[in-house]
């Protein structure tokens, strides 16, 4: 055991560099495999707390303020019910900011079923009529917390908040889904807007939900029901880009590990080579084989074991403290059930994954005999090829021809070190396309279906005309674009959709399409990728969709890039939708901006020369919800990159061990040490280059169907995906060359001034 850990001490003292790459690329592999099982907690278990806590309901269904909605209690399958509650649509403002609410009456105890879960304040309080509690997302838009007012405009009344509220239903998002405002009943009555009930139903098998919606439709008539939403709608809307995030950082984790496994493979399997001498004289001094490979597999281990153990005490201490979504995640992650079997779990299964790997190249250390093999001075890497011969007949420089002979002379070695360099060098490739890709949506926006830079709402009091002419007024406005958009009830009844008419046929809206051709005569429609799977229907197909109890039926002609409400999205003009209702009017304006124009600055500048008359809220870019994956690219890209060291370290070291056979050769022929040293750099740069371009020419496809089938299960759409362009490649590929060529030239340039003794000694 003594003379076991001597000579590990004297291989760790003369390794050092190695041992500690390795240590590090553990430690990045066990924080990105750690931050993945966060965000995935993150992802999911928020609102499934919140749901649970609240015995939420599976299906919400708004009808009209006539329906006798509490037949629906009677339903077969229907486990509870929560409401039904009076409902009236208004628009509320604190603080300059606006949004479209659906005041929901309520008693002064919370429902057993559908129960908000306060986060602060209190709840409905019959002592003050006009006190409301605020669904947590609108009181995060509205800057409101308990103990603000909120103006009702043009009603003089104002609401007193009590409380905030979380509920599992569908969150707020401006311009598409109305913020849920509690409130005592008599307080909804007086309220002026649209009236309607709300029902939610706990369904005793949540797999029935389609078929329990079919069924309440039924009852009730298609023409009562208003809007359907149920429980998978909102737990995707609450997943949100984070399981984007964790599904990311999982992918490159586990690219990650497996190329991290196979550089501490060859590593190892290029350690064993260059020790075989040593290895020889343990067996001489008694060393058994299980011994010899003990020493190589634990010594790995415990670099492994250093590595997952820093990563761990790592994001337990500091994880909270990364700004952002992750930190955000960690927090949350850390307060779940599984926390501490994930935290210990990850890492030791990334030490036993390592180590699965390492033992098959210890045990090839187990395996060298006793007695080292004689081995003879032989030409550089074997006989010359016919190619290299004519290379030199060319009088091309020595170093070149024979670092490039070096380099891919023995097909075994080579290609292996090729493949195993080629796995980073393909992530790296991926990560630069994800990051290419959320660059494009900051930076063409309209490509990706977002025209539009702000989406204003209208109220009853303003015209059409009116409207127009205050938007085109502003000189920073380019383009407006009046529409409406209304909740559609699918075919069968079982979800609603998004109906939206945007232009007109004389000036259409600029929609990004993926597939087909825009909308340009009557009933003629695009849909986004969400509609078309819900639906199972594809382009050139007829769909029936129904608006308040009028069926519209309209031709798909192309699939729209929508990166709003998970693509289950219905665009056609403005006019078609007239042609069914002539009463129909805009409400909604979509407006394009002149280049370089400030997005907030000219929404306020039109908030204030309308006195408030118009709700204008910027257009949500699925970017902005990205934004953290930057940082997670880079920190990717940096692990990568420290493996791809590693692997290139290895290389190297098998170059300039098999150069100690040739050096007496090439001194022979009337090289120079520099020359020497060159015939390395070359066989390493040549390797690299190899790894590179199959990297890529491997990872660009990759990344492209990875993105697009991201956005197509998301709902986006195919279409999506950037890749880096030709001259990032190049310049990516040319930083890894010359990388590696630096990598090389030290050590190579030791190996070229060696003693003639040393070198005698190390081919006998």
């Amino acid at each position: 055991m003594r003379a076991s850990l001597r000579w590990a001490h004297a291989d760790l003292r003369r390794h050092r560099g190695e041992a500690l790459f390795i240590v590090l690329a553990t430690a990045g592999i066990v924080c990105s495999l750690l931050l993945a099982t966060a965000l995935f907690g993150y992802a999911t278990n928020p609102w499934q707390r919140v749901f649970t806590q609240s015995q939420g309901a599976h299906v919400w269904l708004h009808t009209g303020p006539s329906a006798d909605a509490e037949r629906l209690t009677s339903l077969d399958g229907v486990e509870s019910a929560s409401g039904p509650y009076r409902t009236a649509v208004t628009t509320v403002e604190s603080r300059g900011a606006r949004a479209a609410v659906e005041l929901r009456g309520a008693d002064g105890e919370p429902p057993a079923t559908g129960r908000p879960v306060l986060a602060s304040g209190r709840w409905l309080d019959p002592a003050v009529p006009e006190g409301v509690v605020l669904e947590s997302g609108l009181a995060q838009a509205l800057w409101a917390e308990p103990g603000d007012s909120l103006s009702l405009p043009g009603t003089g009344r104002t609401l007193t908040v009590l409380g905030v509220a979380d509920s599992a239903e569908s969150r707020y998002e401006p311009g598409r889904r109305n913020g849920t405002v509690w409130a005592l009943p008599p307080a909804v009555r007086e309220t002026e807007g649209r009236a309607g009930q709300v029902i939610g139903l706990r369904l005793a098998d949540p797999d029935d939900t389609d078929y329990a919606v079919q069924r309440a439709v039924t009852t009730l008539g298609a023409g009562a029901v208003t809007q359907v939403s149920h429980w998978q709608q909102a737990r995707a809307d609450a997943q949100g880009d984070n399981r984007l995030l964790g599904q990311v950082i999982g992918l490159f984790g586990l690219g990650a590990l497996v190329a991290a496994a196979l550089a501490v493979y060859g590593a190892i399997g290029t350690r064993v080579r260059g020790h075989l001498r040593d290895i020889s004289v343990l067996k001489a001094m008694g060393f058994t084989p299980g011994q010899v490979v003990r020493i190589f597999l634990v010594q790995h281990l415990v670099f492994a074991l250093l590595g997952a153990v820093a990563a761990a005490v790592l994001v337990q201490a500091l994880g909270t403290r990364v700004p952002g979504r992750l930190g955000d995640a960690v927090g949350v992650w850390q307060g779940l059930p599984g926390y501490s079997a994930s935290l210990l779990g990850v890492p030791v299964a990334v030490v036993l994954f390592i180590g699965a790997t390492t033992a098959l190249a210890a045990w090839r250390a187990g395996r060298v005999p006793p007695v080292p093999v004689l081995r003879a001075a032989t030409a550089p890497a074997g006989p010359l090829s016919g190619v290299a011969r004519q290379a030199l007949g060319m009088r091309l420089p020595p170093a070149l021809v024979l670092g490039w002979h070096k380099a891919f002379a023995r097909r075994s070695r080579p290609l292996a070190a090729i493949a195993r360099l080629t796995l980073p060098m393909l992530l790296i490739t991926v990560a630069l396309s994800a990051w290419t890709t959320i660059d494009r949506f900051h930076r063409e926006p309209e490509q990706l279906g977002l025209a539009a830079a702000l989406s204003v709402r209208t109220g009853e009091d303003l015209g059409d005309r009116e409207a127009r002419a205050l938007l085109a007024g502003n000189d920073q406005v380019s383009a407006v674009h009046p529409g409406v958009q209304v909740a559609a009830l699918v075919p069968g009844q079982t979800g609603t959709v998004a109906l939206r008419g945007l232009g007109t046929r004389q000036d259409p809206y600029p929609f990004s399409l993926a597939e087909g051709r825009p909308a340009r005569g009557p009933d003629e429609a695009v849909a986004g990728q969400g509609l078309l799977d819900l639906l199972n229907i594809r382009v050139g197909d007829w769909v029936r969709v129904t608006v308040g109890g009028r069926p519209q039926i309209l031709h798909i002609v192309g699939r729209s890039i929508e990166p709003e409400n998970g693509g289950r999205t219905i665009s056609t003009s403005l006019d078609t939708l007239r042609e069914n209702d002539a009463q129909l009017r805009p409400t909604l304006y979509q407006l394009e901006l002149r280049s370089g124009a400030d997005p907030r600055a000219v929404g306020a500048e039109l908030t204030e020369a309308t006195r408030g008359r118009l709700d204008v809220h910027p257009v949500t870019n699925p970017a902005d919800g990205l934004s953290p994956l930057r940082g997670v690219v880079i920190g990717l890209i940096a692990v990568l990159s420290l493996i791809a060291l590693i692997e290139l370290l290895t290389v190297v070291g098998a170059t300039v061990r098999e150069s100690e056979r040739d050096l007496l050769a090439l001194k022979a022929i009337g090289l120079s040490p520099r020359q020497i040293t060159a015939i390395t750099v070359v066989a390493t740069g040549c390797t690299a280059l190899a790894a590179t371009v199959a990297g890529m020419a491997l990872g660009v496809p990759l990344a492209r169907w990875l993105i697009d089938s991201q956005g197509a299960s998301s709902g986006i759409g195919a279409g999506v995906a950037q890749t880096p362009s030709l001259t990032h490649l190049l310049l990516f590929g040319a930083t890894v060359v010359v990388g590696a060529a630096a990598v090389a030239t030290l050590p190579a340039a030791r190996a070229a001034r060696r003693r003639l003794a040393d070198t005698l000694s190390a081919v006998a």
